[in-house]
């Protein structure tokens, strides 16, 4: 399939990556930010994921830049870490969220427009959705709808995934959006025509407990000055307001050197809209670290 990146012009400009200077993409996917920026110009990019099905595509963008890409197969709340013996970058991009290759490819489960086992893991490790939905209680799944999806119908879907598995376990994606759909439809609350599937809500809050995107964004930017060098730049891209407040407050909260680039969030235009449609809701922010500041 072709992985079209969000805001990409306005990636760059924000970026602004010149001949020689150091880049660390942390959403790394199917490689489309770190490829316009290395096509800018004589710059160094490293693109990191957490998805072991993004090694293959690295391998693509390694065979075509050679020395001017890496990869590193970890999640970015591991930065720190990865980077310890010195590395530091003029520049990092994170794409929050879900990449058009995980969508498509049915065999991840992550989407219910195709039947598939349910399982959402982005690392294809540790607790998945089906572990969530066949195992967790009624409280705890209620909770994880409201508190990752701010679903309005998460006790009464809870209620019915209970009810379900009783009689049979909850193995696919499409069982899961059967539920979530017959509730609405008997509380009768989906009057109003929509162009987004009552169940999106549900998929999303369960996608982002299984992978602990929220945690992980936070640890993430809280390392950032571990990694940066001084005007370093940084670019964030949300979906939803739960990523995106996690990103205002972080940046609220060291105001001190975490200076914004933009007075106002920067979101596509239509025409970027009809081209590439998961772009509708994305919210990028660029700010500039500035180390001698203090942080």
């Amino acid at each position: 399939m072709e992985h079209v990146p969000v805001l990409s012009s306005e990636i760059v400009r924000i970026l602004s990556p010149r001949d020689n200077s150091s880049l660390l993409d942390c959403t790394f996917g199917g490689g489309g930010h770190t490829k316009v920026l290395l096509e800018t110009c004589r710059c160094y990019v490293c693109g990191l994921d957490r998805d072991p099905d993004a090694i293959q595509r690295a391998h693509e963008v390694k065979k075509k830049y050679n020395d001017r890409f890496d990869f590193v197969l970890e999640r970015f709340s591991k930065i720190a870490e990865v980077f310890e013996c010195g590395r530091r970058f003029d520049g990092v991009v994170f794409d929050f969220g879900i990449s058009s290759f995980q969508i498509e490819d049915s065999s991840r489960g992550f989407s219910f427009i195709r039947e598939a086992k349910i399982d959402m893991r982005m690392s294809k490790t540790g607790t998945s959705a089906y572990d969530v939905l066949n195992s967790f209680s009624e409280g705890d799944i209620a909770d994880i709808l409201w508190i990752y999806g701010e679903e309005p119908q998460s006790r009464r879907i809870a209620s019915m995934i209970v009810k379900h598995r009783i009689k049979s376990r909850i193995e696919t994606t499409t069982q899961l959006r059967d539920i979530v759909r017959k509730v609405y439809q008997f509380e009768s609350i989906n009057k109003k025509h929509s162009k987004i599937d009552v169940a999106t809500k549900t998929f999303q809050a369960i996608r982002i407990f299984v992978n602990d995107e929220l945690n992980e964004i936070s640890e993430a930017l809280n390392q950032l000055p571990e990694i940066l060098n001084n005007n370093a730049r940084i670019a964030t891209i949300s979906f939803h307001s739960l990523e995106d407040k996690i990103v205002k407050n972080w940046a609220k909260s060291r105001k001190d050197c975490v200076l914004p680039i933009n007075k106002s969030v920067i979101k596509p235009y239509n025409d970027e809209i009809l081209r590439n449609p998961r772009s509708r809701s994305a919210i990028l922010r660029g700010f500039v670290y500035t180390k001698d500041r203090g942080l």
